[in-house]
C-alpha cells in the first residue's frame, strides 16, 4: 500500500505549476519530511512514460527521455538562439557570476544589451547583484529553469570543452571561443573595463 505522505507529495508535484523544491513541497504539506517520499517517487517513476527528476535542486515531473519525439510539435522552437546569444549563454553558465564586461573579454567582441535580455526572457539567465569594484557593474548568473530546459542536475553536470569538442559541436570559430575560455580561468577584466561597461552600453 503507498504511503499517504508518498501520494501527497506526488499530488503535490501533479498539480504545480513550476519545478518545487523540497522545503517548498514540505512547507505546503505542513511541515512533513518529504526527502524520502521524493525518492521513492523517482524510483517509481523509473522506466515508466513519466519521470520525476531533480533539475537545480527543485523536483518536477517531465516525459521519459526516450518519449518525448511523440509529443513534440510541429512548429518553429520559439527559442531559438542567435549565434552570440549561445556564446553569451554557453560564457554566463561556465563562468557566473560575469559581468558584461567579463563576457565581452572572453568574446573579444561587444556584447548588445539585446542579447542579454533575450537570455533572461527567456528564463535562463538572471541579475544576481553587482561587483564590487569601481562602477559596480550588474553581474549574471543561470537559474533553476536553464539547468531544467538541459537536463542538467547542476553546473557540475555540464559538459567539459573536451567533450563538446568530441561531439563536433565546435566548429574553429567556436573551438578559438572554447580555447580563450580555458584560458581565462580565474582572471578578471580590469577595474577600469568593468567601470567603462554601463557607460559603453
Amino acid at each position: 500500500m503507498v504511503d499517504d505522505l508518498v501520494r501527497a507529495v506526488e499530488a503535490t508535484l501533479f498539480a504545480a505549476e513550476e519545478p518545487m523544491s523540497a522545503e517548498a513541497i514540505s512547507v505546503h504539506l505542513g511541515g512533513a519530511e518529504v526527502q524520502a517520499a521524493l525518492a521513492e517517487l523517482a524510483e517509481y517513476y523509473q522506466g515508466r512514460g513519466i519521470q520525476l527528476v531533480e533539475r537545480g535542486k527543485r523536483w518536477h515531473f517531465q516525459t521519459a527521455p526516450d518519449l518525448a519525439h511523440l509529443l513534440r510539435r510541429e512548429r518553429e522552437e520559439t527559442r531559438r538562439l542567435s549565434r552570440a546569444a549561445t556564446e553569451v549563454l554557453a560564457i554566463v553558465a561556465y563562468h557566473e557570476p560575469v559581468s558584461r564586461a567579463e563576457i565581452e573579454a572572453i568574446r573579444g567582441v561587444q556584447t548588445a544589451k539585446g542579447t542579454l535580455d533575450v537570455l533572461m526572457e527567456a528564463g535562463w539567465v538572471r541579475i544576481v547583484g553587482r561587483r564590487e569594484v569601481p562602477g559596480r557593474p550588474v553581474i549574471y548568473a543561470t537559474t533553476p529553469d536553464f539547468l531544467s530546459h538541459f537536463g542538467l542536475e547542476s553546473r557540475k553536470d555540464l559538459p567539459g570543452i573536451d567533450e563538446l569538442r568530441a561531439a563536433g559541436l565546435l566548429d574553429p570559430v567556436e573551438d578559438a571561443l572554447a580555447t580563450a575560455m580555458e584560458s581565462v580561468g580565474g582572471d578578471q577584466p580590469d577595474a577600469d573595463a568593468d567601470a567603462d561597461e554601463e557607460s559603453a552600453h
